[in-house]
């Protein structure tokens, strides 16, 4: 997932949404509230100023961990959220039920393994364990990386639907331990090497160049991994909430933020909804085939 899909407070109480923020700009007592993982990352601050110059006040809603935000969304308790990549907004409108839509692109990041034992994938032992996230998206994707990385083999080559039953054992130098996300870089002194979501590696006292393997964000089929701001169908087309996803891509202080929270590895992208669009629909069907 993506950074910033990606982390950690109490999930504050939340009130439903105020749905006079969906018809323009926003006077002094509306608010739009946007739910993220991660609402202590300087550019928020930078970020709400700079919506508040544009004559919107915004509320950064803060949850400890991605299954929240989505729900929050679906159930009104808030107009926006911001943490989430294609493949996991496609994920849970087939799950749950719901029809969720991305606004607009903010960034592709690379999913990464790191390790408190080893400098290089290559001197990770036969039989060792790694962990891996285990929500749906992030599980694929994590695996897909640990297969470039030449730590496993997956049966067909893999897909961002793979789980732990597609990975041939026998083919594979390193056993998989799949575990929710936040936990993953606590699990470092137990295991060989973690794949760790970037909102949680600084968090952990790492550095983003101490990776020794990571998925390319340059890679054309990276779409459903583009990070993006998500809404109620109804409001796709509110023009509050495109505002706010302009000022977000287009601020140099939150996007220098994004990229400094990030040590660098974020790549910043202006996708078109429409390719979004057509991306989760794209993904959707491919998940509620993989479902039945």
């Amino acid at each position: 997932m993506s950074k910033r899909l990606l982390a950690a407070l109490a999930v504050v109480p939340l009130v439903a949404a105020m749905t006079a923020c969906a018809g323009g700009a926003g006077g002094d007592d509306e608010v739009v509230k946007i739910g993220v993982v991660g609402a202590g990352d300087p550019y928020w601050a930078d970020y709400k100023q700079e919506a508040k110059d544009a004559g919107i006040n915004v509320d950064i809603i803060d949850f400890s961990d991605y299954t929240q935000p989505n729900p929050a969304l679906a159930e009104g308790e808030i107009d926006l959220n911001q943490f989430q990549h294609i493949v996991y907004l496609a994920d849970y409108n087939v799950s749950a039920g719901k029809d969720l839509v991305p606004i607009g692109a903010t960034a592709i990041y690379p999913l990464a393994v790191y390790s408190k034992k080893y400098t290089s994938v290559d001197d990770i032992k036969k039989g060792e364990t790694v962990a891996v996230p285990n929500d749906p998206s992030n599980l694929a994707r994590s695996l897909l990386v640990l297969q470039s990385a030449g730590l496993i083999e997956l049966k067909g080559g893999g897909s961002i639907f793979s789980t732990l039953a597609d990975i041939d054992e026998g083919a594979s130098k390193v056993k998989v331990k799949a575990m929710e996300a936040s936990l993953t870089p606590t699990s470092l002194p137990d295991v060989a090497a973690a794949v760790i979501n970037n909102d949680f590696v600084e968090k952990a006292g790492l550095k983003f160049e101490d990776a020794i393997a990571k998925d390319d964000p340059s890679d054309p089929n990276a779409i459903p991994y583009v990070n993006i701001f998500a809404a109620r169908a109804e409001d796709k087309d509110n023009p509050t909430y495109k505002k706010l996803v302009e000022i977000y891509q287009n601020s140099k202080k939150v996007q220098q933020g994004v990229l400094d929270i990030s040590g660098g590895t974020a790549v910043l992208v202006k996708t078109p909804v429409s390719d979004l669009q057509a991306s989760l629909e794209k993904v959707e069907k491919e998940t509620a085939a993989q479902k039945k």
